[in-house]
C-alpha cells in the first residue's frame, strides 16, 4: 500500500515554561525518532524553541494520531527528564512536562515547507505584544467563554 499521510505537531511545555536549549533539543529530536519508529512512522522535520517543538511526520494510515501523541509526549517527557534534571522547572519536575493540548494539522510536506518559508518571510506581520509566539494569535479568534460560546 502506499500512502502520503503526513500531519504537523505542534507541542508546548506546561505553563510555556522556557526548557529547552541546544542540547535538550537534539535529545528530543532523537527521543521522537525512536518513537516514530516504533509506529512504522518517519519524522521528516523537527525544530524547536525554548517552549515548544514543531515535528512534521509521515505515518501509515494504520497509526491513530491520538496515540502516536500520546507516546511522543510521554517517553521523550520521561526521557528528558531523567537526562536533563538540572534545566527542568521545578514546577515541571513532578507534575506534566508538556501541556495537556497540542495542535495538529494533516498536510502535504510541500506544503508544510513552503508555509515555513512564508511564516519566516519579513511579510509576516509583527507579533502582538505580549504574546510568546504568533501561533497564539490563533487564540484571540475564539470568544471569552470558548468556540461554542454565543455573543453578548
Amino acid at each position: 500500500m502506499v500512502s502520503a499521510l503526513h500531519v504537523h505537531l505542534v507541542f508546548v511545555t506546561k505553563y510555556r515554561g522556557n526548557v529547552f536549549d541546544d542540547a535538550m533539543l537534539r535529545r528530543c529530536e532523537d527521543i521522537m525518532i525512536e518513537v516514530c519508529d516504533s509506529f512504522e512512522a518517519e519524522l521528516r522535520e523537527f525544530n524547536g524553541e525554548h517552549d515548544h517543538v514543531h515535528l512534521l511526520i509521515h505515518y501509515p494510515p494504520k497509526v491513530a494520531i491520538s496515540k502516536l501523541v500520546n507516546s511522543l509526549k510521554g517517553v521523550s517527557s520521561h526521557y528528558l527528564r531523567k537526562e536533563f534534571p538540572g534545566q527542568v522547572n521545578p514546577a515541571l519536575t513532578h507534575g506534566p512536562f508538556w501541556s495537556p493540548s497540542y495542535f495538529a494539522a494533516s498536510c502535504a510536506e510541500r506544503h508544510y515547507r513552503s508555509s515555513r518559508r512564508i511564516s519566516n518571510s519579513s511579510a509576516v506581520p509583527p507579533e502582538v505584544p505580549g504574546q510568546r509566539s504568533g501561533l497564539l494569535c490563533l487564540r484571540q479568534a475564539i470568544p471569552k467563554g470558548g468556540p461554542h460560546s454565543r455573543p453578548a
